[in-house]
């Protein structure tokens, strides 16, 4: 395009040839001619010159400058949607100055212009509105500031510039932001309305169809940027057909999403209205924001992440296997003053590890931890109190395989492995007077063994053991009925643990019969 810079050398070259064709004009009606002129310039303006006072400005933000004899003009840019709704408001606040305010699409033709005889603004101000334009389509527009004649101008001073979103229209095709609501109608001729939006891999989003008059059935449907529709509905329950709404879905994929906002049967459909369509985010959008929304990560992966004062915790997630040992590290990065620290959860989201502070350091590690089962399992990286917590940051999290499939190699031939939430029977007797059973723990897991006879007159006895078959608590008939139980022994360190199911010795006559042992993790 022919820029601005352009237009004002070509005012100055003709600066006598226009001074002479307005000396038979005079105040408004000149005035009026000029401003003529230049809203035929402008948009032809176009294309090679771009000025020198540039920016750029956005939405809900403000500007502030100066125009003089050496810089009668400046241009912004900003970034807009189809069918976002605008208003741009310029006010002079210090100076004589007398402003001129153009807006230019991304085709480089001009939507509007202004000089302060049409001004709008505040009360007690000087300057320029326009209110309530409508952008044509999606890319980056201009804002041109200038003094009126430009370069054949003489006053100068001070201006500050806002741009905001008003809102969307409703007009089929608009692209749409989360928090946007707007009101249509479907009719028999529009039985269906398209609206698009942006959004980002992680995002959880919502959309709701409200009808407002008439008998309109509403049908709402996602689709994706392949075509296909990935979320919809028909009916709310309880809304009594009033209502369609999408709730929670997940976006996938970064991309542009279709809103196709209708009525039951679509065209062959019979019911008419008008609707309200809303578009949200939840607060806890946004890729690893929530557990929904979990970064996949594998065994051996190193990835960077950043904990800040609106978003405290990233979830990441990762598929394990019984028995996999597994270490985990997150440390802070560079200077940051974020205090790491690390959970780890099942794929109920039940926490079966977490850590604060390790090796005399403020980075976190849960070290050599042995997977319960196989499954989803869910790394929660945060910091140091969690939601109360004041420290932020960048951190490095890895995820590493500290052994597995080994776990139990140095367990006796003939000894059966337990899970936590295992239950077997067995039968002690004069030939079999105790059973050896293991089980891989975690430091800080806290276990319960119960040992029920189930027949004879067997007088129960179970042990929890160590890995090198020491005994670390037992019992005798704390389950009533001469049956034994262990409850909420605290694992004291990672590793092998062996159960030995046996009988009272203290009889003269030993005891015998068979039994029934479960070994749980308890959570309470």
């Amino acid at each position: 395009m022919v820029y601005y810079a352009q237009l004002i050398a070509s005012i100055q070259r003709k600066r006598q040839r226009w001074l002479a064709a307005l000396l038979p004009f005079k105040g408004g009606a000149a005035r009026i001619i000029l401003l003529a002129w230049l809203a035929l310039a402008v948009p032809s303006a176009a294309q090679e010159v771009t000025p020198e006072n540039t920016g750029g400005i956005a939405f809900g933000t403000q500007v502030v400058g100066r125009l003089n004899d050496a810089a009668p003009f400046a241009e912004y840019v900003f970034e807009g949607l189809r069918g976002d709704v605008v208003m741009v408001t310029l006010e002079v606040t210090g100076g004589d100055l007398d402003p001129l305010l153009t807006l230019v699409d991304t085709r480089g033709s001009l939507l509007a212009m202004r000089d302060d005889t049409s001004s709008d603004v505040p009360v007690g101000a000087r300057g320029i509105r326009l209110e309530s334009l409508r952008l044509p389509g999606t890319g980056v527009y201009r804002i041109l500031v200038g003094r009126f004649g430009y370069g054949l101008g003489s006053t100068e001073g001070d201006y500050r510039l806002t741009l905001e979103r008003v809102g969307a229209s409703s007009e089929s095709g608009s692209a749409l932001r989360y928090g946007d609501s707007l009101i249509n109608t479907i009719t028999d001729s529009q039985p269906q309305l398209y609206y698009s939006f942006r959004a980002r891999r992680g995002d959880i989003v919502s959309v709701q169809m409200h009808r407002v008059s008439g008998d309109l059935d509403p049908v709402l449907q996602v689709v994706n940027q392949n075509s296909f529709i990935i979320a919809q509905n028909d009916d709310v329950p309880g809304s009594g057909s009033q209502d369609a709404q999408i709730t929670s879905l997940i976006i996938e994929q970064d991309g542009t999403y279709v809103i196709i906002a209708s009525r039951y049967g679509q065209g062959a459909g019979r019911s008419t209205g008008s609707f309200v369509l809303t578009l949200e985010a939840t607060d806890v959008s946004g890729l690893g924001s929530s557990v929904l929304a979990a970064i996949d990560i594998d065994i051996g992966d190193t990835v960077t992440g950043e904990v800040t004062g609106e978003r405290y915790e990233q979830y990441y997630r990762f598929t394990g296997r019984q028995n996999d040992v597994i270490t985990i590290s997150m440390i802070r990065s560079g200077s940051a003053s974020l205090d790491p620290a690390l959970v780890l959860a099942n794929a109920a989201l039940q926490e079966i590890a977490s850590n604060d502070d390790s090796f005399g350091t403020q980075n976190s590690t849960i070290e050599s931890f042995t997977l319960p089962a196989d499954g989803a399992y869910y790394i929660i990286a945060t910091r140091y109190q969690r939601a109360g917590g004041t420290t932020s940051g960048g951190f490095m999290l890895e995820l590493e395989a500290a052994g597995g499939g080994e776990t139990f190699s140095g367990v006796p031939d003939g000894v059966l492995q337990l899970a936590y939430g295992s239950s077997i029977s067995g039968a002690i007797n004069d030939e079999t007077p105790q059973i050896l059973y293991s089980f891989q723990g975690n430091v800080g897991e806290t276990v319960s063994v119960i040992m029920t006879r189930m027949d004879g007159n067997l007088d129960s006895r179970v042990s929890i053991l160590d890995s090198q078959l020491r005994e670390l608590t037992s019992d005798d008939d704390s389950g009533g009925d001469q049956n034994a139980r262990i409850d909420r022994f605290v694992l004291p360190e990672s590793g092998t643990y062996y159960i030995q199911a046996s009988r009272f010795s203290g009889q003269a006559l030993p005891t015998s019969g068979g039994f029934l042992l479960v070994l749980t993790q308890r959570f309470d």
